[in-house]
């Protein structure tokens, strides 16, 4: 499926909940795939039993998969060229199997120089309402 940006309306609101884009379930090829691409090999992401070893349930998302699904996220509604700025931070794990919910809400629009910006606060929620990425976003509207 291709994936186009999103035609943004006319008016843009302090307020304004931007469209859900969700991804997954994430199963264990999607979190083997990341890892060759990413050449984040880290155990705890693709062995079950080296993670049931450490004491998790199972093996879990790497961040950074989950931080990409919030880039299509913001990209999907503006274009990259458009970020001006953009920052996250992980809060939670994401299990294997999860559905991941990205979310966000312009919480200003400013003018920094000379350029109208949204200020979008964004998120990662898994499919049982778990946040595991908090972040945010400066976005051109011009």
């Amino acid at each position: 499926m291709a994936d186009a940006v999103m035609t943004v309306p006319e008016t843009v609101f302090e307020g304004q909940e931007l469209p859900e884009h969700i991804c997954g379930p994430i199963d264990r090829t999607i979190l083997a795939l990341f890892a060759g691409a990413s050449h984040d090999h880290v155990k705890l992401h693709i062995d079950s039993d080296f993670a049931k070893g450490a004491g998790m349930d199972d093996v879990f998302a790497h961040g950074m998969l989950v931080m990409a699904y919030l880039g299509q996220f913001l990209t999907r509604w503006r274009p990259q060229q458009n970020i001006r700025k953009w920052s996250t931070r992980f809060v939670a794990i994401t299990p294997v199997h999860a559905t991941i919910h990205c979310r966000g809400r312009i919480a200003e629009i400013i003018e920094q120089d000379g350029e109208r910006l949204a200020r979008v606060k964004l998120g990662a929620w898994t499919d049982k309402d778990v946040q595991t990425v908090d972040g945010e976003a400066l976005v051109a509207l011009g």
